[in-house]
């Protein structure tokens, strides 16, 4: 396909002509120049070349998750996911694997809320092998009844690994505290009902509906040639005949649409005979498009981020009641959560949930000081860098800000915004987004009624 290559732009991809080629970040300062091609169908290829490494990622990326399933659908974006590894018009289940482990590669997936993705990790000189068998496991995945019903037996064990760890469900619980039985308090794994009802005509149907060109992003990154990886992708969604169904078809864009929440205020505690109790105390968040996002990661880096952050030092440090307690946020298309975690000895519980209580309360008061904030903002410059010195997390960076923002910033644009944070709009975020709500908690672990409802008056 001729291709022809226009200025360095942000130019969307909705606008951008099928056929073209734009130049997005240049690659100044050590960074990689990162382009992107449109193909007939929608089909969106961005690529981040670093010819100074060694190895390349290839990825897939699918702007589908679990909130786009129906209630009687959860989990069926997540079994998909495993399907696709068992085989295609071409390869065995058992081709697909040895594919990639005779080159050293590496290959996986992972579903989350919003999006799927598909990837592989190999040397830059195996690169072809690694398109061409992601690509077909993408366009070319059999779906057979008999696979449905064998890996039905393998995600049934993984939901029940994933209840044997209640540091894991309590962050479940806490996305259904907040937004009830709607798309986003729903787990990605489904349920035992859920899994055990889906038959494969559904997750076929799912699979043909939603793996449509519109809807994917192919990113690689590392020692990558632009204009060969679009020829190969090209050419392997072409024989799938994948390009061909929706010719004139656009990319989607960026995920939007309106969350649902619960009313504030809520608690739910799931009385479980375990070693620790486990909490999560917190209340929504913010969008990933909303430009708060930064001061209020600042905020979370200070409150709950690190080994200095307040809440490790007055829980862990100072009074030893905890091993493991932190802030965390995820952010969404229109929605977000912020929470608190701890895990600690069950009469400590009440203890440990008020110094959380109080120091929420303290940061909406008051906000940050200079030095937290100067602490924070580089605690969060420095993992940001550090967390793309590998060509996979490259990769990530690539397709996830193509899917979901539809833009990309170069690393040096996005240590700015973070450095640009200031004390002042910590302490607005604050007062915004974390004073809005009073906060919900969930709860896993020995909880009677008594305890039960001592540790929602501390949290009330």
């Amino acid at each position: 396909m001729a291709q022809q290559d226009q200025p360095r732009t942000q130019l969307d991809a909705q606008a951008q002509e099928p056929g073209t080629t734009v130049t997005l970040l240049p690659g100044a300062d050590g960074a990689g120049t990162v382009r992107r091609t449109v193909l007939p169908g929608g089909l969106r290829v961005v690529t981040e070349t670093l010819p100074t490494v060694r190895s390349a990622c290839f990825g897939i990326w699918v702007g589908v998750g679990s909130r786009d399933e129906t209630p009687t659908l959860n989990g069926a974006t997540h079994y998909l996911e495993h399907l696709l590894f068992k085989g295609t018009e071409q390869r065995s289940a058992l081709d697909i694997s040895a594919a990639l482990d005779a080159v050293g590669g590496e290959m996986n997936a992972f579903t989350a809320k919003e999006f799927t993705c598909y990837y592989a990790r190999v040397l830059d000189a195996d690169l072809p092998l690694a398109i061409d068998v992601v690509s077909d496991m993408l366009t070319d995945s059999l779906i057979r009844p008999e696979d449905v019903d064998a890996e039905r037996g393998v995600i049934l064990e993984e939901i029940a690994m994933t209840e044997d760890d209640p540091g894991d469900v309590v962050h479940d619980l806490f996305a259904h505290t907040v937004y009830g039985d709607g798309p986003l308090g729903r787990p990605v794994l489904g349920t035992t009902d859920t899994i055990n009802a889906l038959t494969r005509d559904q997750v076929a149907d799912f699979y043909h509906r939603r793996y449509t060109p519109e809807h994917l992003v192919v990113a690689a990154a590392g020692n990558v040639d632009h204009d060969e990886v679009v020829r190969r992708v090209e050419r392997d969604f072409r024989l799938a005949g994948t390009l061909s169904r929706t010719p004139g078809a656009r990319p989607s864009v960026p995920r939007g649409g309106a969350h649902q929440l619960r009313a504030a205020d809520r608690c739910e505690i799931v009385d479980r005979p375990t070693e620790q109790t486990h909490l999560v105390l917190g209340m929504p968040g913010v969008s990933r498009h909303d430009d708060r996002r930064w001061a209020l990661g600042v905020l979370n880096s200070a409150l709950g981020g690190g080994m200095s952050s307040r809440l490790f030092q007055e829980v862990r440090e100072k009074r030893g009641l905890a091993y493991s307690v932190y802030s965390y946020t995820s952010s969404y298309a229109d929605s977000g959560l912020f929470g608190i975690y701890a895990g600690c000895q069950p009469g400590r519980a009440e203890e440990v949930l008020k110094i959380c209580r109080d120091e929420l309360e303290r940061v909406v008061s008051d906000g940050i000081d200079e030095e937290e904030l100067a602490r924070a903002v580089g605690q969060i410059r420095g993992s940001t860098v550090l967390g793309m010195e590998d060509t996979g997390s490259l990769m990530s960076r690539v397709g996830k800000a193509e899917l979901c923002h539809g833009s990309h910033l170069s690393v040096n644009e996005l240590l700015d915004r973070i450095s640009a944070v200031t004390a002042d709009e910590v302490r607005s975020v604050a007062k915004d987004v974390l004073g809005a709500h009073r906060p919900s908690l969930s709860v896993i672990g020995p909880v009677d009624d008594k305890r039960a409802a001592a540790l929602a008056a501390v949290a009330d």
